[in-house]
């Protein structure tokens, strides 16, 4: 079957609209040249590949080089029943498939929101069928349906010590994973781009849009951080290469208090 991908936020398209929704969005964008598409034998052709590196004990990130769409790193956790991969490549190939497997293969397929569904049916056909894990109130956004997409929400442990959770903010049903053992039992939160790990590693931000640059109000911010707070968790990482190496939960908390002191006016006299 051939299917289509967005070549700006690599989301794969059961057919091949005139514009992408997903770019059309407010949080996304169009080029200005109009909507390009291709698929992955075309992606093939021009030497796309999938890199797989170790980010810490049982923690892979996964590559598209180049980059396809927004570029993500997918992150993959391995446990004893199973293993998740978190946010979806935009591209698959028989080595990639062969190194995901090389890992012991895939029990869930979970993204972290609409622009990171990548070509998520296409990694769920490949390696058997696996589960594909939607938070419900995003399955508007799904552009190719398949027999292997379940609706979720709430709170949902899917594998032991791997909770999913829906904190919102960035998209409604916008969906975090806490792995209770990573950081050396210390706890790590995948967070997507629902709390995005700043380049000084000792804050984070939350945007509805990090493009377009439009921002969440306070209230919604201290909402978020609430809810991961639940969790203990030392490390955090982001849907790139971003991570808070270590005292995550409390910088979470600390940079929601700051965002809401901003958004109130309260630092309006050094502006």
């Amino acid at each position: 079957m051939t299917f289509w991908i967005c070549r700006t936020c690599g989301v794969e398209h059961e057919s091949r609209p005139d514009v992408c929704a997903i770019c059309a969005d407010e949080r996304q964008w169009v080029p200005a040249d109009g909507q390009h598409w291709t698929t992955l034998e075309e992606l093939a052709t021009d030497g796309q590949r999938i890199t797989v590196h170790e980010l810490e004990p049982d923690l892979f990130g996964l590559r598209t080089v180049p980059d396809v769409g927004i570029g993500p790193t997918a992150k993959i956790v391995r446990t004893t029943a199973g293993n998740l991969m978190f946010d979806v490549p935009s591209y698959l190939d028989d080595n990639a498939v062969t190194a995901v497997q090389d890992l012991g293969g895939l029990a869930y397929i979970v993204a972290s929101h609409p622009h990171m569904y990548g070509v998520q049916v296409e990694w769920s056909h490949r390696l058997g069928e696996v589960p594909i894990l939607i938070s419900e109130p995003d399955t508007t956004w799904l552009a190719r349906p398949d027999h292997t997409i379940e609706a979720w929400k709430g709170d949902r442990e899917i594998l032991p010590g791997i909770t999913l959770s829906q904190p919102g903010g960035h998209f409604p049903g916008s969906a975090v994973a806490h792995w209770s053992a990573g950081a050396s039992d210390h706890g790590v939160l995948l967070s997507g781009d629902t709390i995005f790990a700043n380049p000084d590693r000792t804050s984070v931000s939350f945007m509805r849009s990090y493009p377009n640059r439009i921002p969440l109000s306070g209230p919604v911010v201290q909402r978020i951080a609430h809810h991961v707070s639940r969790f203990q968790f030392d490390r955090l990482y982001n849907n790139f290469d971003g991570i808070i190496p270590t005292n995550a939960r409390e910088i979470v908390l600390r940079s929601a208090e700051r965002h809401a002191a901003w958004t109130r006016g309260d630092f309006d006299h050094l502006t």
